[in-house]
């Protein structure tokens, strides 16, 4: 641990050239790091301001910036840790606990559609048809506590069993639709657009989703090239550098991600489905809400097809991404032009994230 304590985001190029060779051409297969410095002048009228919101006046005019590019998938992260204490409007006129007066949600069975094949169910939730769905078989997972950040272990244990007996019944009543997906967009600063904690579920047809198409050709490639695993590379690189965190789960990985695509991501490496899962779910999330105070958050979970693909598939794992998406009382959206068409700017190190993750699981 302290060795670990002296690592961070700006120091990862020195840390990159200390691993061992093995490692290092592993690092290097994968991940281009560019620092840089960023110089401006602050006039002394805004001073006070800056010294305010950003501290000294010196680490604004003399920035330390890291560049980390995946040449791999194409992912890239910019960081300045400077951009965390940029100022935040705040508009939130009621806590929390407030947002649930008149839940559209409280009885579900009378406010949601169901699927043609029928409303699963279980002590911890049940499905609805999405009334404005983005693909063929989409729905809900619609959990029997409304907060969403009042989760517990056996809960999403029972939201995962939900899903996969959904994508069951929804690939028996469309054997085209092999292509699972599951996600949660916790709160409205998650895209959210109801406060009720619920999941998402879909499976599309004909190839998968975009990204995770292109993950995967892009992992099939790095197979062909090296004859070598892309997620086994990934997470021993991680690992090397002190980002993968050990004691959480005995069948999956937990990686503090070294090129987020925004604040706090976490990668889940699973070998298959299970509600197993939730125990690294479980906490990995009550790292972040419990610890680093995160109120809402996106969830992925991607995975490989249900039956035979066209496509290689070989070596794809069921890859969990965890994002924090910030305040939930700021009207600054965390999500812009740069995110959207360049590259993700992001401020949290990931060093600090998997150093909150081994000590929040006493890894």
């Amino acid at each position: 641990m302290a060795v670990l304590a002296l690592r961070s985001i700006a120091g990862l190029p020195a840390l990159a050239a200390s691993l061992p060779l093995a490692v290092r051409l592993l690092f290097d297969r994968i991940y281009r790091v560019t620092p840089t410095e960023s110089h401006l002048r602050v006039p002394e009228t805004m001073v006070p301001w800056v010294e305010e919101h950003f501290g000294p006046r010196e680490a604004v005019e003399h920035q330390v910036l890291v560049r980390v590019d995946n040449v791999v998938t194409g992912e890239g992260t910019l960081f300045n840790a400077l951009r965390a204490r940029r100022p935040v409007p705040v508009t939130l006129d009621q806590p929390i606990a407030g947002q649930f007066d008149g839940d559209v949600w409280a009885d579900p069975l009378a406010s949601t559609p169901e699927d043609t094949f029928g409303r699963l169910q279980n002590r911890h939730g049940m499905t609805a048809a999405n009334v404005a769905r983005y693909d063929t078989q989409h729905s809900l997972i619609v959990f029997a506590e409304p907060d969403p950040l009042k989760f517990s272990i056996e809960g999403l244990a029972g939201h995962i069993e939900l899903a996969l007996d959904w994508f069951a019944k929804a690939q028996a009543s469309d054997p085209d639709a092999i292509y699972p997906y599951l996600m949660w967009n916790c709160l409205w600063r998650a895209g959210g657009s109801v406060v009720h904690g619920h999941m998402q579920a879909s499976l599309a047809r004909e190839r998968h989703f975009a990204k995770i198409e292109r993950l995967r050709a892009d992992a099939e490639a790095y197979r062909q090239r090296y004859h070598a695993s892309y997620f086994d590379d990934l997470a021993a690189v991680h690992r090397a550098l002190g980002l993968e965190v050990g004691g959480v789960v005995n069948e999956g990985r937990v990686l503090a991600h070294l090129t987020p695509i925004k604040e706090k991501e976490v990668l889940i490496l699973l070998p298959e489905l299970t509600p197993s899962a939730a125990a690294p779910l479980f906490a990995v999330l009550r790292t972040l809400v419990g610890r680093l105070g995160v109120r809402s958050f996106n969830m992925g979970m991607l995975m490989p097809p249900r039956g035979v693909s066209p496509e290689s598939w070989e070596g794809f794992p069921v890859l969990v991404r965890l994002v924090d998406r910030g305040p939930l009382e700021s009207r600054t959206s965390d999500w812009g032009a740069m995110e959207m068409f360049a590259q993700s700017v992001v401020a949290a190190d990931p060093f600090d994230l998997a150093r909150e993750l081994a000590e929040e699981t006493g890894a």
